[in-house]
């Protein structure tokens, strides 16, 4: 069949280069040219980067973009943001300026507790397993120490270890679920493996008892895997003013400050009571949040798993952000679990994941997580001030106006022109489009 191949991984990488270019492109020979040139030109640091996947061709570039003066409990940070969304790091550098002189942003780590899992089958009697647990519980401690000896050395390792029944769910079902702190580390690769270790060790448990029957001694473990989903690993950012030095909060709108600052506790709470709108809300909170997790190295997708999943906690799927007004000060407010790291891992191997970390002042886990979630609450404010006064179509089609010019292949004089006259124009594709035709 055309376009199947054996043996591809096992090719160079310009063998895999060409062929894809020979079996999936319209011009072959411009692919294969493009694909190459998008080459790191230092040969050592190209070399770590395919590390880092299977079957790479190539690098995906993505802009590597600053957010200035983002204030944290009273340090100011020049934040490091990847993301290809144009609006993203104006909106977020905007809100950060914006809270420059009324106390910046704040936050606070709440808990830095990781999971981990293992899924087992078990069809013995309930309570015997009750009374084994005590026994179990200490030897799977005393199996995985020298797994946890360095991180224990650091102030982390195993904190608890709990057995839970779902057997009114799935027949013989149950699961060990431990808690881990992974101190400054992201921790996956540490939580695997002591599962991994827990496991073998259940059934070595059970296998190994004479005082059980050959029922009782029948042990399936189905999978040993951390959960993403870390409730109890969660930080809190918030911005608060009084609401009466709030006057330039929507000025270019025309509303005065007490009515926009309605118009942004209303728009969040609508957030918090209706999951369509939920959904887009969150999404902006994201924006600002994968940015840094990108450019930290971090694990984006975990981050929003968990991130999900934590906004529909009590059953209904919510805003992460909550703004009220309280004794005449308004105060916007996220809560949300982000497990990061800052050694290992992508962290210690990308060379822009490492400058990310420098210009962030080498910061810890902890710190981390309060930098990402203020940046997170400085894209939420943005958006949402934007929503409920002008709009945001506005200011994200300006934003969008460059890329636009350079789809339609606006010369250096014609993009400079466009930014003229766009000023105060209505920006469109087919608007540019007249424009450039003259």
């Amino acid at each position: 069949m055309d376009g199947v191949i054996n043996g591809f991984s096992k090719l160079t990488k310009e063998q895999k280069i060409q062929w894809v270019a020979d079996n999936f492109a319209q011009n072959p020979e411009d692919m294969a040219r493009q694909l190459a040139s998008w080459q790191h030109p230092d040969a050592a640091q190209q070399k770590i980067l395919d590390g880092f996947t299977e079957n790479a061709l190539t690098n995906y570039p993505l802009p590597f973009s600053i957010a200035p003066n983002v204030m944290v409990n009273g340090k100011v940070y020049a934040v490091p943001m990847v993301i290809e969304e144009s609006s993203v790091v104006a909106a977020a550098s905007s809100a950060a300026k914006f809270w420059l002189n009324k106390g910046g942003f704040h936050a606070e780590v709440l808990g830095t507790v990781k999971l981990g899992q293992v899924h087992f089958r078990w069809h013995g009697d309930p309570k015997l397993l009750q009374q084994l647990f005590p026994e179990l519980k200490a030897t799977l401690f005393n199996s995985s120490n020298d797994l946890t000896t360095n991180m224990r050395n650091r102030g982390g390792g195993i904190l608890d270890i709990q057995l839970i029944d779902f057997t009114a769910e799935e027949p013989g079902y149950y699961q060990i679920r431990a808690s881990f702190e992974t101190c400054d580390s992201m921790g996956a690769n540490f939580i695997n493996s002591v599962l991994e270790r827990f496991g073998n060790t259940i059934e070595y448990f059970f296998d190994t008892r004479n005082d059980l029957s050959d029922r009782d001694r029948d042990v399936e473990v189905i999978m040993c895997i951390l959960s993403n989903y870390t409730p109890n690993c969660v930080v809190r950012a918030w911005v608060e003013c009084p609401v009466g030095e709030l006057e330039d909060l929507a000025r270019h709108a025309g509303l005065p400050g007490p009515e926009a600052v309605d118009r942004i506790c209303t728009a969040v709470r609508i957030a918090r009571l209706d999951p369509y709108r939920a959904t887009t809300h969150n999404k902006g909170i994201f924006n600002g949040i994968d940015a840094v997790i990108m450019a930290t190295g971090n694990d984006f997708r975990a981050i929003e798993a968990c991130g999900h999943t934590y906004a529909c906690r009590d059953g209904q799927y919510r805003s992460l952000s909550k703004a009220w007004v309280e004794n005449g000060v308004f105060r916007f407010e996220l809560e949300l679990p982000l497990a990061l790291g800052t050694v290992g891992g992508l962290t210690a191997l990308h060379p822009l994941a490492k400058r990310s970390l420098e210009i962030l002042g080498n910061p810890s886990a902890r710190e981390l997580m309060m930098i990402v979630a203020a940046t997170g609450l400085a894209q939420n404010f943005a958006a949402v001030r934007s929503l409920v006064t002008t709009g945001i179509q506005s200011g994200h089609m300006k934003m969008h106006l460059t890329n636009i010019l350079n789809h339609l292949g606006a010369t250096d004089e014609q993009a400079a022109a466009a930014q003229v006259y766009f000023a105060d124009q209505t920006v469109s594709f087919s608007a540019v489009r007249t424009f450039l035709q003259g």
